[in-house]
């Protein structure tokens, strides 16, 4: 009887010991790090960016919720809620910041001078004072330009091409979005004293507002309409181009995900790509990279999709030449 208690003795001791090894690993491992991902858009709206932004991670060795975790802050659309979370990410000593847009990096660059900051802007971070130059940031922050605010004058020729009688454009910008939205103006101000368009200029920050920029557009009749690149645009782009179909006028958006939700024709950079891009500078950065010695991005591709059934449903007659030069044409 001894014996058998002797040995049940041992192998509880044992047990004891090959429980308590792991334990002890475990404390000893580092704390896996924390990237902090701030938009002032509402959760659910960018799915596909947060998709390619971890896509990124991944490229370069990190899996969300295995070797990194996201935090994530959103505005819920009040671009006055950024600063203070912003704040509450760099008192949470995140190991990197994702800032999606031109405001947002600014909050970011606010908030702290050391976290490293990973950006998406759509126009030169240098003008922005964002960077001290392009192939050397100099600071934390570095990122891809996705030049969207630059493109301006071609996007408006390309829809001069699709619709060559128009002669009033109705512009719609959203003027929470302050940096692009002037340079927008500016642009299209001069593109329209070189070709004598007449722009007609409507605001919208918000779903409702889109709704009222639509029924004074619906007053106006303008022959086309021009919606600026801004990131709350993006996030309601199935309202924008159903209101735009809806009204029958010829829209020109900065992003191929217009298109694809019925939009008639978009042009500019890839934006799930330049997510992606700045999901593996983030995983450089956790692996040691510094962001000052990372140069930003210059998007290089510039992606012209058209659609061809809501062509049809406006009867808009798409020239020979516009799609044999764009990159995608949805049938």
């Amino acid at each position: 009887m001894q014996f058998g208690h002797l040995k049940r003795r041992q192998f509880i001791t044992l047990l004891g010991g090959a429980a308590a090894w792991p334990l002890a690993a475990r404390a000893q491992r580092p704390a896996m790090p924390v990237i902090g991902v701030l938009d002032f858009r509402s959760p659910g709206t960018t799915e596909n960016l947060l998709r390619a932004f971890r896509q990124g991670l991944k490229e370069t060795g990190y899996v969300e919720g295995e070797n990194v975790a996201l935090e994530y802050r959103w505005a819920d659309n009040q671009t006055d809620r950024l600063p203070a979370l912003a704040a509450e990410l760099a008192r949470r000593q995140v190991s990197v910041i994702a800032a999606t847009t031109n405001l947002i990096a600014f909050a970011a660059k606010k908030a702290t001078t050391t976290i490293p900051i990973v950006f998406v802007v759509n126009e030169d971070p240098v003008k922005l004072g964002l960077v001290a130059s392009l192939a050397r940031p100099g600071g934390n922050a570095t990122g891809i330009n996705i030049f969207t605010a630059e493109l301006t004058a071609k996007r408006l020729d390309l829809l001069r091409e699709l619709v060559p009688g128009a002669a009033r454009v109705g512009l719609l910008v959203n003027p929470a979005n302050a940096t692009s939205t002037e340079s927008t103006l500016r642009d299209m101000a001069t593109a329209a004293r070189a070709t004598g368009l007449q722009i007609k200029v409507f605001n919208a920050s918000t779903s409702m507002e889109i709704e009222a920029a639509f029924a004074d557009l619906a007053r106006d009749r303008p022959e086309v309409l021009f919606v600026a690149s801004d990131a709350y645009f993006y996030s309601r782009r199935v309202q924008l181009t159903h209101l735009a179909t809806h009204l029958r006028i010829a829209a020109s958006y900065a992003q191929r995900d217009f298109a694809e939700a019925g939009g008639l024709m978009s042009y500019g950079t890839n934006l799930p790509d330049a997510h992606r891009q700045i999901g593996a500078y983030a995983g450089r950065i956790l692996k040691g990279a510094k962001p000052a010695d990372l140069p930003v991005v210059q998007s290089s591709k510039f992606e012209l999709v058209i659609n061809v059934p809501t062509a049809r449903m406006l009867g808009v007659t798409v020239p020979d030449k516009l799609l044999a030069l764009a990159d995608e044409v949805i049938q």
